[in-house]
């Protein structure tokens, strides 16, 4: 199986890959700098298709959508919530997502039964909001909507699409006061792709299985 997975250089996309790779999958890990060995950077249109360039021909069965950005962490109501970081949190955590798939449809349309699985987080729920972190959530909540509107899209093709929250991790994101490893999430996301099927496309679930309230 070809997986490729766009932030895979740490945290949550770092433990995909490797344990995608320890199971024997051809994997395609991007990141910013190329250090993983694919440069992508979702929020620059040429290096998005670039990278779709070097893989033409080349089937992708799972992709994972896993890039993103919490660059409002801690901003203040009157005081924080910069315009640009409007701009650089959607370009990553919602257009970067539509670019990289609209980029590898030639790819997915190549698998069979090719998947995406897009990386949210609960605090995209509406039933979710507590008045902080607007950008982030706001841009989860994008990429929510998106997940649900591409598995309508894709549904006639065969490609399945489920969009997850990882659960709150210990990662430089999710900080060391968070409730789950890197490990766990990894274990669980995995188990969650593995099970996403065109019977349960537009699927929202938790990382243990649990289906989250929209």
């Amino acid at each position: 199986m070809h997986i490729l997975i766009t932030g895979g250089n740490r945290g949550i996309g770092l433990g995909l890959a490797e344990t995608y790779r320890g199971d024997g999958h051809d994997v395609t890990a991007t990141s910013r700098d190329g250090a993983t060995g694919m440069a992508l950077d979702v929020t620059d249109a040429a290096s998005v298709t670039g990278m779709a360039a070097k893989l033409a021909g080349k089937p992708v069965d799972l992709l994972i959508c896993n890039a993103g950005v919490y660059l409002d962490k801690g901003d203040a109501l009157e005081t924080g919530y910069a315009p640009d970081l409007w701009a650089k949190t959607f370009a990553a955590n919602v257009t970067g997502v539509f670019l990289t798939v609209q980029a590898l449809l030639p790819n997915l349309r190549a698998a069979e039964g090719a998947k995406i699985a897009i990386i949210s987080s609960q605090m995209g729920s509406s039933t979710n909001a507590s008045g902080t972190s607007l950008i982030y959530r706001t841009s989860k909540a994008a990429a929510l909507n998106l997940g649900l509107n591409l598995s309508a899209a894709l549904e006639p093709e065969g490609i399945a699409v489920g969009i997850y929250h990882p659960g709150w991790v210990r990662t430089d994101m999710g900080g060391d006061a968070a409730g789950i490893s890197v490990a766990k999430s990894v274990a669980g996301l995995r188990a969650r792709f593995a099970a996403l099927n065109m019977a349960t496309t537009g699927c929202f679930e938790n990382w243990d299985g649990r289906p989250h309230a929209i």
